[in-house]
């Protein structure tokens, strides 16, 4: 589990394909004596587990299914990425949950520059825009930030200067790609709802709501 507050931007030196699956190797400013192999870490939003580190070094495997669904597909040694490590207990949710399960692509539309902030449009499948809402959260390559508007297929966001030069959002511009990963409590609603109207003896009713004081 990961807040969506990116610690550092890390550099990819190499991916190494395998069939359809690869091998991902970054360089990254984090502290080796904390991290042991098996340990997560979001790569712009994905999670990964860490299976070797070594001289400012991190690598991952990567399986075919994030390989499809993410935009790990497009890298190219020396690119640019967004790293968090794992969420402790202990710690303080600055951002909002976030899974490092990325639902989609997402490509930028258009980028503007407002008083030294930049608001970026995006452009998404339908049947994930649904998940988006505006002033709520979404992950963008790992980045927690509040929805500003929201359309069938699209949504925008502001980005404010600090997140801008310290992510890798600094080097997109339009027809770029990113990783999306929308709000689970709102994919978790709709389940529950889906299996109301599927006729099941279970999810989300206004009954319930009552009897349990919400309403």
């Amino acid at each position: 589990m990961f807040t969506g507050l990116i610690e550092v931007m890390g550099k990819v030196l190499d991916i190494e394909r395998s069939g359809a699956a690869a091998t991902l190797t970054v360089a990254a400013d984090l502290p080796q004596e904390e991290i042991r192999p098996g340990d997560s870490i979001a790569v712009n939003g994905i999670c990964l587990t860490v299976v070797g580190k070594g001289g400012g070094t991190f690598t991952f495997d990567v399986s075919p299914e994030t390989l499809e669904r993410s935009a790990f597909k497009g890298f190219r040694a020396g690119a640019p990425v967004n790293l968090e490590r794992a969420l402790r207990l202990s710690d303080r949710l600055g951002g909002h949950i976030v899974s490092g399960h990325v639902d989609c692509i997402a490509s930028v539309t258009e980028r503007r520059t407002i008083s030294g902030n930049v608001v970026f449009s995006f452009g998404l499948p339908r049947e994930f825009a649904r998940y988006v809402v505006a002033k709520g959260s979404v992950a963008i390559d790992g980045i927690s930030l509040t929805v500003n508007t929201v359309a069938v297929d699209g949504f925008s966001v502001n980005v404010i200067p600090h997140t801008a030069a310290k992510t890798t959002l600094n080097h997109k511009r339009a027809g770029d790609e990113v990783n999306i990963e929308t709000d689970i409590l709102g994919k978790y609603v709709e389940r529950l709802l889906v299996r109301r109207s599927e006729g099941r003896d279970e999810g989300v009713t206004l009954e319930l709501l009552a009897k349990n004081g919400f309403l």
